[in-house]
């Protein structure tokens, strides 16, 4: 029997005829909450830690989130465990392997066959085992990742959200 993957289509019940019906105006109300919870995230990293690269790729989840709040590459769930799960794994294949191509390569394999079995397919995910794989630093960039991860989270709400007004704020 084949099972469905949920990160690879739409969520259940979403409405993405609100997300095609938007204008300029519509869009620019669409980004500049990701825009915006990004530039907090940098800020944030600025202030506790020199390794801005680590959290490169959560500005292309913040993209993707923009781009279809209502995608299962964007879920929760998704993001989530696909970041979190690729930090985890280029953290560790560094600590193994040091900051190298070896390190580098075993983390992003590692990362995509998780995902696909996962079923958690968020594709800056892959870039971000890398950034850890080839300069993961210390564990307190780990859990410091974790946080702008949570920050992350609250973009998909905000999104789906914002969304939705600008949906109802059009029809009526």
């Amino acid at each position: 029997m084949k099972r469905e993957r949920s990160s690879l289509k739409p969520l259940e019940g979403a409405n993405r005829q609100w997300r095609r019906r938007l204008n300029l105006k519509g869009e620019i109300a669409l980004v500049t909450v990701p825009t915006v919870i990004v530039l907090a995230v940098m800020a944030l990293v600025e202030a506790l830690t020199q390794q801005r690269l680590l959290f490169a790729s959560l500005a292309s989840s913040a993209f993707l989130i923009y781009l279809d709040p209502q995608h299962g590459t964007n879920s929760v769930r998704t993001l989530i465990l696909s970041q979190m799960m690729a930090a985890s794994i280029g953290f560790i294949t560094y600590l193994l392997f040091g900051g190298g191509y070896l390190s580098g390569g075993t983390a992003m394999i590692i990362a995509i066959a998780f995902m696909i079995f996962f079923d958690a397919m968020h594709p800056p995910a892959v870039a971000t085992s890398l950034s850890f794989a080839l300069k993961a630093g210390n564990v307190s960039n780990l859990v410091l990742f974790a946080l702008a991860i949570g920050i992350t989270v609250v973009l998909v709400g905000l999104e789906r959200y914002t969304l939705w007004v600008l949906a109802h704020y059009h029809h009526d």
